[in-house]
């Protein structure tokens, strides 16, 4: 089942749970702690009372009391001391025993904030990154809907070496489409092999060459494939199974079972990339499908870009993906 990440008040999410970054007392303080107690009213703290307070990475649950949710997990990250002294196995920690506990009381749609990321200090990136990666690693294996709740995007800041990179390769995109022919190839020439199509020109969407193993009529049937016989025939090739696919896409069941019982689909351009990273296709091939959808790579789009940054680095993961479109605010992979 799909991670989104969304910007909204986490006391006004209608889930099964909602994750409480709490401190060690479970009493109460500011931040998400202290809204969540407010609107959860005086009965949430007279519960916590008797929990005994939480160690750090650990988590304890509570009814939701006045919230929408029916729980409330209440969890306390580390406090940042630099990086060195065990606050990101700690972080990790704090994700998989929310999510476990969540698990055990058979809840399918849990809400986090950004854990350990107000008063506690931790870089906000870093702390993305790890929530990311861990809430990824879990729905891989488990059934769920998992929302990160991001209160103020203003207040994440884009940065280290990957974004870095990502909003270079953007502005260079963006020059080439922007630019008049002349500049462009003397800056195209800076940038690749001369004798390479860049990834914007229209030569680079031309049909490629049959391949050996395929016969010209396999080829033919092929020009009339709908996107959902094309990517279910992806997905044959590819070896996986329909939920290995949809996972990986990042898609929620529901919407896989009518794009496989639909054969006239058309799906929104974010699921058509969702599948082609799922799938791990390279470029062309991407193109390829999104075309079959009705779309294609556009150097005039930074979510265009920004996927094309990932599928030409060989990098697929869809949650680290959508961390990156989430940064610039930008729509995210999947459902």
């Amino acid at each position: 089942m799909p991670l989104y990440i969304v910007r909204n008040d986490i006391t006004a999410m209608k889930v099964d749970a909602v994750v409480n970054a709490a401190n060690e007392s479970l009493l109460g303080g500011g931040g998400v702690d202290g809204a969540i107690h407010r609107a959860a009213g005086p009965g949430l703290l007279r519960k916590c009372r008797t929990l005994g307070g939480c160690k750090p990475g650990q988590a304890k649950i509570t009814r939701g009391y006045r919230l929408p949710a029916r729980y409330i997990i209440h969890t306390v990250g580390p406090v940042w001391r630099g990086g060195g002294q065990g606050e990101r196995e700690v972080l990790v920690s704090v994700y998989r025993s929310c999510l476990t506990l969540a698990l055990a009381k058979n809840c399918q749609t849990v809400a986090f904030p950004l854990i350990s990321s107000g008063v506690f200090g931790y870089p906000k990136d870093l702390a993305l990154k790890v929530a990311v990666d861990t809430i990824g690693d879990f729905l891989l294996c488990h059934d769920m809907t998992v929302y990160l709740v991001i209160f103020d995007q203003a207040a994440y800041a884009i940065g280290g070496k990957l974004f870095a990179d990502i909003a270079a390769y953007i502005d260079d995109c963006y020059v080439a489409q922007h630019t008049d022919p002349r500049e462009y190839q003397l800056r195209r020439a800076g940038l690749c092999d001369a004798a390479k199509p860049w990834p914007s020109e229209p030569q680079a969407l031309a049909p490629s060459c049959v391949a050996a193993s395929e016969s010209l009529n396999e080829v033919l049937d092929r020009l009339d494939e709908s996107f959902s016989q094309m990517l279910l025939r992806k997905i044959d090739e590819a070896g996986l199974t329909d939920a290995q696919c949809y996972t990986k896409a990042n898609i929620d069941r529901k919407l896989f079972s009518k794009i496989r019982s639909d054969v006239h689909y058309k799906p929104s351009k974010p699921t058509a990339m969702a599948f082609a990273v799922a799938l791990e296709l390279p470029l062309e091939e991407a193109r390829k499908l999104l075309e079959k959808a009705g779309f294609a790579f556009s150097h005039a789009s930074k979510f265009d870009i920004i996927v094309e940054y990932f599928i030409a680095h060989g990098n697929y993961n869809i949650f680290e993906i959508n961390e990156a479109l989430f940064a610039f605010d930008q729509s995210l992979l999947g459902s």
